[in-house]
């Protein structure tokens, strides 16, 4: 298959009209833009509905109407706006609503700026939202990968009746860069036999609800979520090792900034630091057990994020003692630079080498 050059928004949008998206709702904001735009022009010429809500607020809850009938559904903001619809998301994930979000990470708190960032990952892992939930989030470090993993978060979605986000920062975005469409592996999907799609006079209607007043029965479907999460924190946490096999100093980084890193691993490598890379696939669910594969060589651990340090604490987690962790990074849109990176990893090592 021929690879397009395209931007990372729009590829983002025909990836999830290929893998069977049917309605989007949305409203605009920087640097998402491209993608509300694509589907407003595409999407109704493959048979769905495209509409632009009066906020976020709404359009995540016409999300949560669509997905209780089935449909695959997709909604794509930034990063204030993805917090407008924290709430929305609890809900869809106590109804068990399959649904996919995409979020262009911008620089904050507030509005903050347009410029790229990665200081969403408290709100995109530990969830904005009230109660105990979790859903699955992906990190494309690659307009590729957004693709790949846009099409890859429908069947997830489906396969284990959640919604799933897809945290790219804004340069995702905005960059162009060749992608093809294949079609993602294929899940054993059950029939939806939940969806509220009308009875015909057979059946007892299907309840469409994430409201339970009888505390016991709360506390079990509780129980049930966790469980599920259980299976998706074994089977489904993404992970690449980057010339880790003897890496004594080991960066972890995720998205865009994982591509800075792995220059820099190559610069040290070549001085003769025996120098690696974790870089996160999966945010949630965390790749912990990435960590236990470093466990014999690694000296120091530097986390770099474009925030001013949220990974760090998982990755804290991750090393549980066995060797130090440092952080560095730059916020507010601002971009780690390869020199800057490097000079993290020199004073970690005591000095130039």
């Amino acid at each position: 298959m021929a690879k397009i050059l395209m931007k990372g928004n729009e590829a983002v949008g025909k990836a999830a009209i290929e893998a069977g998206c049917k309605y989007f709702f949305g409203y605009p904001i920087t640097p998402q833009n491209e993608i509300p735009e694509y589907m407003a022009k595409e999407l109704p010429n493959r048979g769905g509905v495209f509409l632009q809500a009066e906020s976020e607020v709404a359009a995540i809850n016409m999300v949560y109407g669509a997905a209780g009938t089935g449909a695959r559904v997709m909604t794509s903001s930034s990063s204030p706006g993805i917090a407008l619809k924290q709430e929305g998301i609890s809900y869809l994930a106590g109804a068990e609503l399959p649904s996919v979000i995409v979020n262009m990470m911008r620089g904050g708190p507030g509005l903050g700026g347009i410029q790229p960032s990665q200081a969403d990952y408290f709100m995109s892992t530990r969830g904005g939202g009230n109660g105990d939930y979790r859903h699955i989030v992906y990190a494309p470090a690659t307009v590729q990968e957004a693709v790949d993993m846009v099409m890859e978060a429908f069947e997830v979605a489906d396969y284990y009746r959640m919604p799933v986000m897809v945290a790219g920062d804004g340069m995702i975005g905005q960059m162009m860069e060749p992608v093809e469409f294949k079609a993602p592996k294929k899940r054993d999907l059950k029939e939806k036999t939940w969806a509220s799609v009308g009875t015909e006079g057979k059946r007892q209607p299907n309840i469409i609800n994430s409201l339970f007043l009888d505390p016991q029965e709360l506390e079990d479907h509780c129980l049930r979520l966790e469980d599920k999460y259980a299976t998706i924190e074994k089977d489904e946490t993404q992970y690449e090792m980057y010339k880790t096999d003897d890496a004594e100093l080991v960066f972890v980084a995720y998205g865009t900034t994982s591509r800075i890193v792995k220059n820099v691993v190559e610069e040290l490598r070549a001085e003769g630091v025996k120098a690696g890379l974790i870089r996160p696939i999966t945010l949630w669910p965390f790749p912990f057990k990435a960590f236990d594969e470093v466990a014999e060589t690694a000296k120091n651990f530097i986390t770099v994020e474009m925030s001013t340090g949220q990974m760090v604490e998982d990755v804290r987690l991750g090393a549980n003692g066995r060797a130090p962790v440092h952080f560095t990074g730059r916020t507010g849109g601002m971009i780690p630079t390869p020199a800057g990176i490097k000079e993290k990893a020199l004073e970690v090592l005591g000095g130039a080498r």
